[in-house]
């Protein structure tokens, strides 16, 4: 079988962990410390880092003071996990349309939805492509919002040759098993403001704070959670970040391979995408007819090849579902996409094989 996603681990990662068991020390730190400061030096910023992707969203919306009946606009094309981040904290997630070319947020739609109660923006750079992001804050700066990225996908990713993570208000990304860089679970919050990230350090250890001559040593303050990462966590991330350059660039190669199998297909559209700047954490088509997508995953998976479908609109969800919300883009292009494999442990072979397997189901 090849599989959809899978986490690309090996001796480098059993090493470190390794150290870490036969330290005897399994919470969060040296590790945790060491890897927060590889991606501080990366970054050129200060970061924290958390248990996961959707942690370090509900993390960072809490230290920008966003509260219960605050309003916060999210692409609707995303993981549930952005919008449980929102709601976590009693706000209101505001679901937005996307674009049908590049599947992300824009400054049109955007405008439609701002309130009064409008905090912030969560774009998400879905599949590690970050969309027209200049606009995004350019609308935030317009009406003091802030920009929280979601950007789960696009570790490695650069933006008119900024690294993503490099600029922008708040930044996090997940370190999923199976994303561009993994920690096994994880991720992480990026930000210039030394005293935001503090106030988030606090926060992921149960917002416990040191307090001198008292008659306990801590007190705390305000909601925390424990929401740390581990040291066992931070071991992987730091032998995955040894050898990113190649996973990055074995993503980046598999995903122009697929392009120049499938772009000239008249069955399906190739989304352009512009693989020297982005690191791709998924590969999707669209297909010209939409009741054939799960016929063609069944057949797919009978030739022992996993198929998934990103996404299901987060507003469709019944915890989220209105009947305010119609999002015509979104609501009718999902319906279209088929997932295809990728990961670095896949072959220029594999991605053939698929291809062509995928074009002979078409041109039956």
């Amino acid at each position: 079988m090849i599989k959809l996603s899978k986490s690309f681990v090996g001796n480098a990662e059993i090493k470190e962990v390794t150290k870490v068991l036969k330290k005897g020390f399994l919470g969060m730190g040296t590790k945790t410390h060491h890897f927060e400061s590889i991606l501080s030096r990366y970054f050129n910023k200060h970061v924290a880092c958390v248990a996961n992707g959707t942690a370090a969203i509900q993390l960072a919306l809490q230290a920008h003071d966003i509260k219960k009946g605050d309003e916060v606009i999210v692409s609707t094309l995303t993981f549930v996990a952005t919008f449980q981040a929102i709601s976590a904290l009693g706000a209101k997630p505001v679901p937005c349309d996307i674009d049908n070319e590049d599947l992300t947020i824009t400054s049109n739609f955007i405008e439609k939805k701002i309130t009064k109660k409008t905090k912030a923006i969560i774009p998400v750079h879905f599949g590690g492509h970050v969309g027209k992001l200049s606009e995004i804050y350019q609308i935030a700066k317009k009406y003091n919002l802030i920009v929280i990225e979601d950007a789960a996908h696009a570790f490695g990713s650069v933006y008119k040759k900024k690294l993503i993570g490099s600029f922008g208000d708040t930044v996090c990304f997940s370190f999923d098993g199976i994303k561009n860089l993994t920690s096994g679970e994880g991720g992480c919050i990026v930000s210039k403001d030394k005293q935001f990230i503090n106030r988030i350090k606090a926060i992921r250890k149960l917002s416990l704070v040191e307090r001198k001559n008292h008659i306990h040593n801590f007190d705390v303050f305000e909601q925390g959670w424990r929401y740390h990462m581990s040291d066992i966590m931070a071991a992987v991330g730091i032998a995955q970040f040894r050898r990113f350059d190649n996973m990055k660039k074995k993503r980046q190669e598999l995903a122009k391979k697929y392009d120049l199998y499938l772009s000239n297909n008249s069955k399906i559209k190739v989304y352009k995408r512009n693989y020297d700047q982005i690191v791709p954490h998924i590969y999707l088509i669209k297909l010209k007819q939409a009741d054939k997508a799960n016929s063609i995953r069944k057949e797919l998976l009978k030739k022992k090849i996993e198929t998934g479908l990103h996404y299901f609109p987060s507003h469709l969800y019944t915890f989220y579902k209105s009947n305010k919300n119609i999002l015509k883009n979104a609501e009718s292009i999902y319906k279209y996409h088929i997932t295809l494999p990728l990961h670095p442990s896949l072959t220029f072979k594999n991605i053939e094989n698929i291809s062509q397997k995928l074009l002979n189901i078409l041109n039956k």
